[in-house]
């Protein structure tokens, strides 16, 4: 029986471009503690035109409970640059209040 990471990476052959299929591979690997790799899509992500807001999310989560907080902080903060230019206050604001728990953490 497939996993679901094994479905949705067939599906992604079929559609490589599926922005949500890719998003969805991301959190996949990330469960899968393929963190680098799932990092990397989600970066990718962030690329795309237009940039996929809730990729900057999911990072910043990430890389937060991976403890790398200044990572986590940059991609917040590129991801609330970008949901405003989107006009997805909805989505800066869940990453502001991110953001600012982070607080002074430590890297």
């Amino acid at each position: 029986m497939p996993t679901r990471r094994e479905k949705i990476e067939a599906m992604l052959r079929d559609e490589p471009g599926d922005v949500f299929l890719r998003y969805s591979l991301a959190l996949e690997l990330d469960k899968e503690g393929r963190h680098d790799e799932s990092l990397q899509l989600l970066a990718a992500l962030g690329r795309d035109d237009p940039p996929y807001v809730p990729a900057f999310f999911m990072a910043g989560q990430q890389l937060a409970r991976l403890r790398r907080i200044d990572d986590a902080r940059s991609a917040l903060r590129q991801g609330i640059e970008e949901a405003r230019r989107q006009n997805n206050l909805h989505a800066a604001a869940e990453m502001g209040e991110l953001l600012a728990s982070l607080g002074s953490l430590p890297e």
